[in-house]
């Protein structure tokens, strides 16, 4: 899709360098050098009948590679500002929801809940396992068309059970420390990059704390990094899967077509 459409930019840069460029590079050129005995309308309009009988080769090819160019530069800043007002949109979207009427709605397609990030509440004790199972859900999401919400500190049945257990984990016991290693596993496990996609907040419900992570759609696949092997995780239903590379090629080719 970014192929097409930075070719498409190129070639309507190339007409309007000939087309609109050309004639007002003639135009300044008339009125700087004081062109004799002629009108500026009779100089320009001979000058652009010469470039389309490819009377000036050099210059109407000169002119097209800067019209060229900044077609290009303008579909660069044009998907810059697209993904960013996205990302803007859905986060506004998401803001806008009540997070306790979401979390009595229960898990879904955009929507999961993880008892925590770090505390194995049944083996009362951390397990780096169960810091691996938001990652991949994280990755899910980030690989989907539409990203997500996770919520931390929250039972699969709807339960608040707040990241106090969590906190007690950290060596800064609060919610800075708390992003602080979310982002540094996020980096370390799916790239640095991808950070910008993830939208971390604090919420107080029912007397605890929740940790809302709001998941844009990412600009590139994410592959999940653990013992050297990449893995490509997808958001399908109310689940998170590992799709195996046949899967994941055919996927991957779908959702960013170039």
């Amino acid at each position: 899709m970014h192929l097409k459409m930075y070719l498409s930019a190129a070639l309507i840069g190339g007409v309007v360098g000939v087309l609109i460029f050309y004639p007002l590079y003639d135009f300044v050129y008339f009125h700087e050098h004081g062109v004799d005995n002629i009108s500026a309308f009779n100089y320009i309009s001979e000058r652009f009948i010469e470039s389309l009988q490819g009377n000036k080769p050099v210059k109407t090819w000169f002119i097209a590679k800067v019209g060229i160019v900044f077609g290009i530069i303008l579909a660069w800043v044009y998907g810059k500002l697209h993904n960013k007002l996205a990302q803007i949109q859905q986060l506004t979207a998401e803001l806008q929801r009540d997070l306790k009427g979401s979390i009595k709605q229960g898990e879904g397609p955009l929507l999961e809940f993880k008892s925590s990030f770090r505390w194995d509440y049944q083996q009362e004790c951390t397990n780096k396992n169960i810091e691996t199972a938001v990652i991949k859900t994280l990755a899910g999401f980030l690989n989907s068309y539409s990203g997500g919400t996770l919520l931390i500190g929250v039972a699969d049945n709807g339960d608040i059970l707040g990241l106090e257990k969590d906190f007690k984990t950290l060596r800064r016991k609060d919610s800075d420390g708390y992003e602080q290693l979310m982002m540094t596993t996020i980096a370390t496990s799916l790239g640095a990059n991808f950070c910008q996609y993830v939208h971390i907040m604090f919420h107080f419900v029912d007397e605890q704390y929740v940790c809302r992570l709001i998941v844009n759609p990412s600009a590139h696949p994410v592959f999940f990094k653990q013992n050297k092997d990449a893995k490509f995780f997808l958001r399908t239903g109310g689940g998170t899967r590992d799709l195996n590379i046949e899967d994941a090629t055919d996927y991957i080719s779908q959702r960013w077509r170039r």
